[in-house]
């Protein structure tokens, strides 16, 4: 008698950990995936900001956004279910949405429509042969073959203050790792640039994916120091982007993106390996 009760139980408690993987149907699912740390630390903080950015996506309404906790790609498909956009702060994500074991997975998704944001390296491809098809998928794409990097401070210049994505936010100097010369769709609207040596980077852009269902993808190179993440406005223009993947209205002040010290500071770093 015993064992059927807990047995009852433990269904109980496995179903409804299943059911809070499922989307809400009243709200627009984000997923937001991160991938291991790779960096030197208070650099590429992946999980740390991808946690933080779905505390500021959930704060806006009509939003249900979840962080992954399996990296480079959700290992229960309930978490996809009903999803708006999905989200990378992470390494290169084209090598991880291409990858040929999730491949087709991928492209339902993003055929159907399903949004696509990528923060700093995850508008990268290691694989260059993917770069056209990540083109298509982004609207932008960096790749070593012919980008280059740039560490310094400089004032952000918005191309078109009418945007969505630049809504509730003024232009600002930063201090960020600048990724150089990036390849862009020709449909692909550039939305923020810097000025590094004289020439003009973009390092934020919108695609309307017209080819896949009406998708919408953002991308932004910034994003290298966790430091960044401490401004207001910088966590506006990029939850601004994300809900703007996904499909929602951003509001005229822009994003709510509130964050306290302790969503804000870090743990300690790792002990070195003996």
């Amino acid at each position: 008698m015993h064992l059927a009760k807990l047995a009852l139980g433990l269904c109980g408690l496995i179903f409804g950990l299943s059911a809070t993987l499922a989307a809400d149907p009243a709200k627009a699912r984000i997923v937001v995936i991160a991938t291991a740390h790779d960096h030197a630390w208070n650099t590429h903080m992946y999980t740390e900001e991808c946690k933080l950015l779905v505390k500021c996506l959930n704060q806006n309404p009509g939003v249900d956004a979840v962080f992954s906790a399996d990296l480079d790609w959700p290992k229960d498909p309930k978490i996809l279910e009903g999803v708006k956009s999905i989200v990378y702060y992470s390494r290169s994500a084209g090598d991880i949405v291409f990858d040929p074991k999730r491949r087709k997975e991928t492209a339902k998704l993003f055929d159907a429509g399903v949004g696509f944001a990528t923060i700093h390296w995850a508008t990268a491809t290691n694989d260059a042969k993917l770069g056209t098809d990540y083109l298509d998928l982004l609207g932008g794409w960096f790749h070593l073959n012919h980008s280059g990097l740039n560490v310094g401070k400089y004032p952000l210049v918005q191309l078109d203050p009418a945007h969505p994505v630049s809504q509730g936010w003024a232009p600002y100097p930063l201090h960020d790792e600048i990724y150089l010369n990036l390849k862009f769709h020709p449909e692909s609207k550039p939305l923020v640039r810097v000025t590094v040596d004289g020439k003009d980077q973009i390092v934020a852009w919108v695609h309307d994916r017209k080819n896949q269902n009406g998708g919408r993808s953002f991308g932004t190179t910034l994003g290298h120091f966790h430091d960044n993440f401490r401004i207001e406005a910088f966590r506006k223009m990029i939850v601004n982007g994300i809900l703007w993947s996904a499909g929602l209205e951003v509001p005229k002040e822009g994003a709510k993106v509130s964050a306290s010290v302790d969503d804000l500071t870090l743990p300690p770093p790792p002990s070195p390996a003996k």
